[in-house]
């Protein structure tokens, strides 16, 4: 807010705003709307609709916090909470002349075009983790690294390495539930050699998101807003090398010396499960070339390898068809593209929608205006920046860059490239900092805990702390 209007402000409504403020920032993701662009200015920050409205948002997102307690999905409480939000919102405006009749409406609109845009990317990329993994793709990584009668230290290594780089063209998500095979696989119960293998992967994964516009989703969306060009996300490389590097050094020492008993490699590549790799290279090359050369979004790329895809999916099912005529045992014969495309994680995608229209609405509401001049105006950018990669820890990266992307502060591009890796990296620090641990959590039974990773952060921490300094240092040229 500016002075003028602070100044007429109680102390204790000043101090209530700061704690809204700091609670603003810890929960809401953002994608807010510019409101110069509809027609007037609504601010509720202080009214009770805004405030009952800021109660629904943080009433949704303790259920999604509660999911795996509750076992509720969490699209479902913040979808409902979105639909609340814009009710108020638009009966607000409703009553007001001094806002434009479509007000509502269109900031409504804005809003949502702008992640029909990040969905049918994210359509396409499920699309393709999916078909590669029908195809045995994945599990034939699997089943080769299991066979290889490696040492617990050379795996815990090779896992590391592979997550880092595998992390950069699929989602930390992915990455680290392949990878997770491989460890359980190989270490069925030593849990020691788990727990640290799993700390590794989650640091791996999350850093090697960081220095590709594919990597992550927070990357995705700095490339989008058109921040940070697609080769300059390399600038961030080994400062991202860095993150993982240090705690893996710290946790090698602890790791056992032994070497597993060998297993067995059980899985081959389905026919066109090659191909399904080349077409996704060959579809990341497209949106790149698209977005540098063709100055089109990324999105137009990605459905263009989809139609690809879909026109493999044709000829792999011919093949199936023709194998099933010969007689040939085929469990594929009823090989359907459409199928494979609907495995692509729809809770998330909604999740995603509900989350990013409640917080548009509180954004509407001139919430995120208050907690731009506050964290940005207040702090400068660098420290701004190195909170915001903490805060990830707790909230998911994706509201952090959200929140972040539509505060839109005047940084450098040295600033844009610091937050895409604080953000990208900070989650990491707890196992509940990013998908990747949660996920773990799940899979592991146990053997990875929320305390066995606490017991590593600071090793992490050095690795965050030594990254931010790597940036500043070798990347000095971006920072004005």
């Amino acid at each position: 807010m500016c002075a003028s209007v602070a100044n007429t402000k109680t102390m204790n409504n000043q101090q209530f705003k700061g704690l809204f403020t700091s609670l603003f920032v810890f929960l809401l993701p953002s994608l807010a709307w510019a409101s110069s662009a509809t027609g007037g200015k609504l601010d509720l920050t202080d009214h009770p609709l805004g405030l009952l409205a800021v109660g629904i948002f943080v009433t949704a997102y303790a259920f999604v916090v509660l999911e795996e307690k509750i076992h509720l999905r969490k699209s479902k409480p913040v979808l409902l909470a979105a639909g609340l939000i814009w009710g108020i919102v638009a009966w607000y405006a409703g009553q007001h002349t001094g806002l434009a009749p479509d007000f509502a409406s269109n900031a409504f609109r804005h809003i949502f075009l702008e992640f029909t845009e990040l969905f049918f990317f994210l359509i396409v990329a499920m699309s393709f983790v999916a078909a590669m993994t029908e195809r045995n793709v994945f599990e034939s990584l699997r089943a080769e690294l299991v066979s290889r009668n490696l040492s617990y230290r050379s795996l815990f290594w090779i896992t590391g390495i592979v997550s880092f780089f595998l992390s950069a063209v699929l989602d930390n998500l992915t990455t680290a539930l392949i990878m997770s095979a491989v460890i359980l696989a190989v270490g069925a119960g030593n849990v020691r050699f788990i727990t640290l293998a799993f700390i590794n992967l989650v640091v791996a994964a999350n850093a090697g998101g960081a220095w590709c516009a594919f990597g992550d989703i927070t990357t995705l969306m700095v490339w989008q807003a058109r921040k940070v060009e697609f080769f300059e996300f390399f600038s961030i490389f080994v400062p991202s090398l860095v993150n993982w590097f240090i705690p893996a050094v710290c946790m090698y020492f602890a790791l056992p010396k032994e070497t597993p008993p060998p297993g067995i490699d059980n899985a081959d590549v389905k026919y066109g499960g090659w191909t399904t790799c080349l077409l996704f290279g060959i579809t990341i090359a497209i949106t790149v070339s698209g977005k540098q050369f063709l100055h089109m979004p990324p999105v137009f790329g990605m459905l263009f390898g989809l139609g690809l895809l879909q026109i493999l999916g044709y000829f792999i099912k011919r093949h199936e068809h023709r194998k099933s005529a010969l007689d040939e045992p085929s469990e594929n014969a009823s090989y359907n593209i459409f199928e494979i495309i609907a495995r692509a994680e729809w809770d998330t995608l909604l999740f995603f929608y509900g989350v990013l229209l409640c917080v548009g609405g509180l954004a509407t509401m001139g919430y995120l205006e208050l907690a731009s001049a506050r964290i940005y105006g207040e702090l400068g950018f660098t420290t701004a920046n190195v909170i915001m990669g903490l805060l990830s820890a707790i909230v998911d990266n994706i509201p952090i860059m959200y929140a972040v992307l539509q505060m839109n502060p005047p940084m450098d591009h040295g600033q844009w490239l610091l937050i895409t890796l604080t953000a990208g990296v900070g989650g990491s620090l707890l196992s509940v900092g990013s998908a990747a641990g949660v996920a773990l959590m799940g899979v592991s039974k146990g053997q990875y805990t929320f305390m066995g990773h606490l017991k590593w952060t600071w090793a992490i921490a050095l690795g965050y702390v030594a990254s931010i300094y790597t940036h500043l240092w070798i990347n000095a040229a971006h920072f004005s």
